[in-house]
């Protein structure tokens, strides 16, 4: 039986100049789904990209009620624990609902968001055809830049050896655009699962 498990998890405080700041979320998915180009993947986002992304679902499927995201309220504050859980949980639960739905599935955008660090306008690029690169090119080689996953590096060398010697593409210009993805394994997911 087919199966996707999504974690939104440690989220972090990120510093984007003297005076701005935001916290980023771990986005961590394990699955066995046909739907997807990785089996496990771990990418960090940020609020307005979750925003961005739920905008272009709702433009490509009009006809499905989208989950709504967590309130965006004035008196959010990054520094109490209580607020940062309260969003954390509210970004799982509306990840959660998306991939349960087929139609969403088949949206380019929204694995591309999982499964890659690339920035909204990058997504938007290589979905309209205007990159070198396909959307298989860049989850595979966002998950070859970013190993972390032990299942992943076999996968990946057993690969290689496989095909031969040409596995490098015009998509080895692709690279995560945030310094920050530090995503490790830490448990199983079903230990983890709320």
């Amino acid at each position: 039986q087919e199966f996707v498990t999504v974690l939104v998890r440690d989220p972090r405080t990120q510093k984007e100049d003297s005076w701005h700041s935001y916290i980023d979320y771990e986005i961590f998915i394990h699955t066995n789904s046909m739907c997807f180009t990785r089996k496990t993947s771990c990418v960090r986002r940020r609020f307005r990209e979750f925003v961005w992304l739920r905008q272009r679902l709702q433009s490509n499927a009009v006809l499905i009620q989208l989950p709504e995201l967590p309130s965006k309220t004035p008196f959010f504050n990054m520094n109490n624990p209580h607020h940062v859980d309260h969003r954390r949980q509210g970004l799982q639960d509306f990840l959660e609902k998306i991939l349960q739905d087929t139609l969403l599935l088949s949206d380019s955008r929204l694995h591309l968001f999982l499964q890659t660090q690339l920035s909204p306008e990058d997504m938007e690029a290589c979905v309209s055809g205007q990159t070198k690169y396909s959307v298989a090119d860049a989850i595979h080689e966002f998950a070859s830049s970013n190993r972390r996953f032990p299942i992943e590096d076999e996968e990946r060398k057993k690969g290689k050896a496989d095909v031969g010697s040409d596995s490098e593409s015009s998509s080895s210009r692709l690279r995560p655009s945030d310094d920050s993805i530090s995503c490790g394994y830490k448990a199983s997911p079903a230990s983890e699962e709320s």
